[in-house]
């Protein structure tokens, strides 16, 4: 009886010892988050990992809406803008935030391409461009499909939507899957994938916003970017691509060396991206993940580094957040978030000199981006 309580007595003691990260387990939880004003219901995800860190995902938009990393002293705060019920993610405040954006992510000229001899004339919600696959049937308002998935070294949750033909005028039937996976290294994985019956432009991306202080922090100015682009697009007075590929050295958007994001940015406030609102031409050494940016908190000590295997990234630097409350009544001021969307280069339906995003009957779209979160 005596060994009998010592060892309970023991186990306990050990138990209050380690860390609760060493005794976590990775699991997938789902419940419902709320209803949209049309009376669909919406699904929160929520992924842990064997540290015990969360990420938090809804079927609307398969948005990516929150996830708790540790700062230098084991400190955890969501980093992520969102918030906390479905009425908030109908309304103006939301500027994206964290959702799939497409079917062509970023601006379109004018909404207008032509493919296979066909013009094409899509809605226009950027005046006076197409921004982020249109307007009231895009993917960021969809209602998605999610499944757990298994993978090695972590847990997971794939999105999976059907966008017919004609949705948002685009052509084809679209069938696309999202993969979230939340690694035991503290990186969320995002892998997509596609396929259609019709040739059709695809080019998507994740909106998420971040700051590495916590969400709701009053500025981003202060976080250290670094880029791996020595090359980006110029363009014109409605932010499209010129077709230009311009050396970032000698201007503002020259984060080949670590710089702190507001040092320069007021050289840019009176242009038409009123702040950091550019496509960066990743140095790209092959087809698989590469570094294509690296945001670090000097407070926190948090460190954000993005990997992707397609050619751009776009940095914005939150130029149009207003104030608009979000998670726990938090504000997000101006510039207090930034987006670093990994995509191909915006308007290259109508580039024919850069690479192609016209996907066809029997080939794949995939396309791959991590979020990879550490300290220092």
């Amino acid at each position: 009886m005596r060994r009998i309580q010592m060892f309970v007595l023991l186990t306990t003691l050990l138990l209050m010892m380690t860390p609760l990260a060493l005794i976590a387990e990775e699991t997938m939880t789902q419940k419902p988050f709320g209803r949209t004003k049309y009376g669909a219901t919406i699904e929160k995800i929520t992924l842990t990992n064997t540290n015990g860190v969360k990420a938090e995902f809804l079927t609307r938009g398969a948005t990516f809406c929150a996830i708790s990393v540790p700062d230098r002293e084991g400190e955890m705060a969501d980093v992520l803008l969102g918030f906390d019920h479905v009425a908030g993610y109908e309304s103006k405040g939301n500027q994206y935030f964290g959702c799939i954006v497409g079917r062509v992510c970023n601006r379109i000229a004018k909404g207008k391409f032509t493919l296979d001899g066909k013009d094409y004339q899509l809605y226009i919600n950027n005046p006076p461009n197409h921004l982020h696959g249109g307007n009231g049937n895009s993917l960021d308002k969809a209602i998605w499909k999610a499944d757990e998935v298994k993978t090695d070294g972590g847990v997971s949750v794939k999105f999976s939507y059907h966008s017919p033909d004609a949705e948002e005028n685009y052509p084809g039937n679209l069938l696309i899957e999202v993969t979230y996976t939340l690694t035991n290294k503290n990186e969320v994985r995002i892998e997509y994938f596609a396929t259609t019956d019709q040739a059709t432009p695809v080019s998507l991306t994740n909106h998420a916003y971040f700051n590495l202080a916590g969400a709701g922090s009053k500025t981003v100015l202060d976080h250290v970017l670094t880029l791996n682009a020595d090359h980006y697009t110029p363009t014109d007075e409605t932010v499209i691509p010129t077709g230009e590929i311009a050396p970032v050295k000698g201007t503002p958007l020259d984060f080949t060396t670590p710089r702190v994001i507001g040092e320069r940015i007021d050289k840019l406030t009176e242009t038409a991206s009123l702040g950091y609102d550019h496509n960066f031409v990743l140095n790209r050494k092959g087809e698989g993940l590469e570094q294509a940016a690296r945001l670090k908190d000097p407070q926190s000590g948090r460190v954000l580094t993005v990997y992707t295997d397609q050619p751009g990234i776009q940095f914005y630097s939150g130029n149009f957040l207003f104030g608009q409350k979000g998670k726990q009544g938090k504000e997000y001021a101006h510039r207090s978030a930034v987006c670093l969307e990994t995509q191909h280069y915006p308007d290259s339906v109508n580039k024919p000199d850069w690479s192609s995003i016209i996907l066809r009957p029997g080939k794949e779209y995939r396309h791959v981006c991590v979020y990879a979160f550490s300290v220092e």
